[in-house]
């Protein structure tokens, strides 16, 4: 089963991520194996989704937006945990640079989408704030009548679509 991930970055309470981590072991333990995960290795979301995929036995399919993508984590533990999830990885995708990082994020969300039989999305219900947020990827799931899973940090409700 191949799926993947979609989400935000930073939650305004960082408690919240407890209730995702939670609610994305539940939902990859329904799933049937062998679990492939699909993320781009974002802070947040992807990263928490990731670790989450190994933690269960899966592999992971690291698409990455464009040549040079880590020099946008910050030095330290963020670029640390981008490195060690990306050395985890069984199949690592590096798909090149559009016009504008906003269009290779999406582009790459994209891919993940159109890689995926089921995408999570943590996400707070809200337009994306750039071109290729969450809100951007969830709808072109739907357009494609991909199953999604919605986890709402906000209303910690999770929601198939």
């Amino acid at each position: 089963m191949n799926i993947g991930i979609t989400g935000h970055q930073k939650l305004e309470d960082s408690s919240l991520w407890d209730w995702v981590n939670t609610e994305i072991d539940k939902l990859l333990s329904k799933e049937t194996e062998p679990l492939v995960g699909l993320s781009s290795l974002a802070i947040g979301a992807d990263q928490l989704f990731a670790k989450s995929i190994l933690r269960s036995g899966g592999s992971l399919h690291a698409i990455i937006p464009f040549d040079g993508y880590e020099l946008k984590f910050s030095e330290g533990i963020h670029r640390e945990e981008y490195f060690r999830l990306l050395n985890q990885a069984t199949q690592v995708e590096i798909l090149e640079w559009k016009e504008s990082d906003e269009l290779s994020y999406f582009n790459a969300g994209k891919r993940i989408v159109d890689l995926s039989d089921i995408l999570f999305a943590v996400w707070n219900n809200k337009p994306a704030a750039g071109l290729g947020g969450t809100g951007d990827v969830v709808k072109y799931a739907i357009d494609l009548d991909k199953k999604v899973f919605h986890l709402n940090p906000i209303t910690q409700t999770v929601v198939e679509k």
